[in-house]
């Protein structure tokens, strides 16, 4: 069975929506890095918008959803990180920021 590459990851977690602005963490910019190992380990370093956000848990469960469904995932680590904090004039996609007004 073929292992995911990261792209796919970061593919399967476009749809994943931040619950509290309603906009894909992808172009928010909250995942950081997708890492894949041979043995189907993915772990998956995200960062929250505020450190008090009060979805983060719900939203590092319905990442570990996202990508245990991908084939080959043998285990899903969600590594919560805090650098570099998240700045959305940076990280954010032109969508997200056409969205949330930021330019």
């Amino acid at each position: 069975m073929a292992l995911p590459t990261s792209e796919q990851v970061f593919d399967a977690l476009r749809p994943v929506q931040d619950p509290e602005i309603r906009i894909g963490i992808v172009d928010l910019g909250l995942v950081y890095d997708a890492l894949v190992e041979e043995s189907g380990k993915v772990t998956v370093k995200m960062t929250l918008t505020t450190p008090g956000c009060p979805y983060g848990e719900m939203l590092m469960s319905m990442v570990h959803r996202a990508v245990e469904q991908l084939d080959g995932v043998t285990e899903v680590e969600v590594r919560l990180v805090w650098s570099p904090v998240w700045d959305p004039k940076e990280m954010c996609s032109d969508a997200a920021k056409d969205l949330l007004g930021i330019w």
